[in-house]
């Protein structure tokens, strides 16, 4: 497979070969929240009541954004709003202009890698169906210094 994303700019990209760049590591769809000082993120490890938890992919992705007002669209225009997510995100990896890694299912062919390998969040959240909402910020599992 040619490797699009070290020769096409983000902004040039099909949607389907934006969309492909998702690794389906789960960390964007995790519930999270900011201190009252807005200077720590605080993650728990509850999926979005959209998310399968087996999966990690999205019930309803085509509608996810009217059902979950706080749901991540990540576009090459938005993507320095997200400064939360993890450096393995094949988003921020592609506007460093860097490669994907070899879990990446664009590079290894195998959607399963990135959870083998663990670098997903397969199996390490439950559902915010599963829970009362007052239960969700007692799940708190990392605190995540903000910087400018």
């Amino acid at each position: 497979m040619e490797k699009f994303w070290l020769n096409t700019p983000m902004d040039k990209m099909t949607h389907q070969q934006w969309e492909s760049l998702c690794d389906g590591c789960g960390k964007c769809c995790r519930i999270q929240f900011l201190d009252d000082s807005d200077t720590m993120l605080m993650q728990t490890d509850v999926g979005c009541h959209l998310l399968d938890t087996k999966t990690l992919r999205c019930t309803d992705y085509d509608n996810r954004l009217s059902k979950v007002p706080d749901c991540v669209q990540i576009t090459p225009k938005t993507l320095d709003d997200y400064y939360w997510l993890p450096d393995s995100c094949a988003y921020k990896l592609v506007a460093r202009g860097e490669d994907l890694p070899e879990w990446h299912h664009l590079v290894s062919g195998d959607p399963q890698l990135i959870h083998k390998k663990g670098e997903s969040l397969h199996r390490k959240l439950v559902s915010e169906r599963d829970l009362n909402p007052e239960e969700i910020e007692e799940r708190i599992i990392a605190w995540v210094a903000i910087t400018d």
